[in-house]
């Protein structure tokens, strides 16, 4: 009987008997068959863009049982040609009622290489064989084996990270800190996010400018490894929100623009007791469009929620409970006016300064109030202020006697960047306030900072979509003089201002 032949009457034969249960072996033992087994191809070339599809199918004969109604063991072995199956890797031991093997690309692909020590990218000659032996059966010839042969082509599989890098994106030209695409498949890399108007290309590696994925024109990429070749990037024409889809298999990119990012309301506002029931505008998030703050010194306490509309008691964010505390983060918008569910700050919880982080994604409203507690130190780092990027002689500002929240300082700045730490903290890994954007010019006047501490849990929770790791926006200097600088921590604004 032929070998296709096998797999046609099997069926047949099992509807016939009561049972293809799994001591049904004394009907299958009348077909006497000997044992087989067939590749699905003798020549296999494995390709990185079909790795979830078949590699390849073993299929073996079901053998025989002589007769004895008892199950039949089968173990797969897979060796190199030249070995005798001296070595073997098992893909398969002892299992029953099984006739076939057919691994993914992928899985194929990683056992060679790993098992077999094939280079990626090179081919080996394989051979397999399927052992049959019956249960509980003591006879010379109860083994049956069967084998065939095939070669397996591997492929070298692409990056599994996949970094932006460009003055257009969050982390810069640092190849450090270079901002993390999402992984969604072999070789397919997705991102969304805010890119300033510059360039970007794609590297693999944290720290390393090579390799790179440049631009190869008309929605195409190409692979760059050597400095000699062309540098070419993708442009960003202007600030907004972008979705990048990356196929490194395809070698394509898309870059698109996207309103996935805006929030439901461009303008948040405090409402309460505290502002006299008036409104009283929190400050957009620069990196975080979904995110609104504001720092407050409480005097009153009492009820407070937020509005969307200046003036407007309707479409607000309120608690979900009455007289909630301010450590409840619990949100609902209500169209109307009820619910009207409030936070309330209780009298021993005044004369104090807090900071309102309230986040607007739909569905994921949070309102996180913290109470600040000002730093007692601030300094100027950066190659425009007296004492360069040197941490340990950061030159310090001096403490307003009538405000803790507040530092001044007068001197000469240079042409070059600026920023200020709040502790200069050895790994550079500390509280920082920064320009609101890269290269800033000091407006001359108040202008909203950026606080981060990139070693607090609670700063990086905030941020649900950037890693604050990759932030490091600075002012830069280009008119240098004698400055006067007034930074106030708690409500997050500095005036950098040039006297003469």
């Amino acid at each position: 009987m032929k070998l296709r032949n096998i797999f046609i009457t099997l069926p047949l034969i099992c509807m016939m008997a009561a049972s293809c249960g799994d001591n049904d072996y004394t009907e299958l033992s009348k077909l006497s068959e000997e044992l087989a087994i067939k590749a699905s191809s003798s020549e296999v070339v494995l390709t990185e863009k079909n790795h979830a599809a078949s590699g390849i199918t073993l299929e073996w004969t079901a053998g025989t049982n002589f007769g004895s109604g008892n199950r039949i063991n089968y173990t797969l072995e897979l060796a190199e040609a030249s070995t005798n199956f001296a070595d073997p890797v098992i893909v398969k031991e002892g299992v029953q009622q099984v006739y076939n093997w057919s691994p993914s690309t992928e899985e194929l692909n990683n056992l060679v290489i790993n098992n077999f020590g094939i280079t990626p990218g090179g081919s080996v000659s394989l051979n397999a064989r399927v052992i049959a032996t019956v249960s509980g059966l003591d006879r010379s010839d109860a083994t049956q084996v069967a084998s065939t042969s095939f070669t397996v082509t591997t492929y070298q599989e692409v990056t599994r990270t996949l970094y932006l890098l460009g003055d257009a994106t969050p982390g810069g030209w640092s190849a450090d800190n270079a901002t993390e695409m999402s992984r969604t498949d072999n070789g397919i890399f997705t991102w969304t996010g805010l890119l300033d108007a510059g360039s970007l290309k794609f590297i693999t590696t944290l720290g390393s400018f090579l390799p790179s994925y440049n631009n190869g024109g008309n929605g195409t990429l190409v692979l760059r490894t050597s400095d000699d070749q062309p540098d070419e990037k993708f442009t960003i024409s202007e600030k907004h929100a972008y979705k990048i889809d990356v196929n490194l298999l395809d070698m394509t990119v898309k870059i698109v623009l996207t309103d996935g990012l805006r929030p439901p309301y461009d303008m948040i506002y405090l409402v309460g007791n505290e502002t006299g029931w008036g409104f009283e505008a929190m400050n957009p998030d620069p990196i975080d469009p979904f995110l609104f703050r504001i720092g407050k010194f409480f005097t009153k306490g009492g009820e407070f929620k937020f509005g969307t509309s200046k003036g407007s008691w309707e479409n607000m964010y309120k608690v979900t409970q009455p007289n909630a505390p301010y450590t409840d983060q619990s949100v609902e918008f209500v169209k109307g006016f009820d619910p009207d569910n409030k936070w309330f700050l209780k009298d021993n919880e005044i004369n104090l300064g807090y900071k309102i982080c309230f986040d607007t994604r739909p569905g994921s409203e949070r309102m996180i109030m913290t109470l600040f507690t000002p730093y007692q130190n601030m300094y100027l780092v950066g190659d425009a202020t007296p004492n360069g990027w040197s941490l340990d002689d950061a030159t310090p500002m001096t403490l307003d006697p009538s405000d803790p929240n507040i530092f001044e300082w007068k001197g000469d700045l240079k042409a070059g960047e600026m920023k200020f730490s709040a502790d200069k903290k050895s790994d550079w890994s500390g509280a920082w306030f920064m320009a609101s954007e890269k290269d800033a010019k000091p407006a001359g006047e108040i202008e909203h900072v950026l606080f981060i501490d990139k070693s607090s849990k609670a700063c990086k929770d905030q941020y649900k979509d950037t890693s604050v790791s990759d932030l490091d926006f600075k002012w830069k200097i280009t008119d240098p003089g004698y400055y006067s600088i007034t930074l106030n921590q708690l409500l997050e604004s500095v005036i950098i201002k040039k006297i003469k």
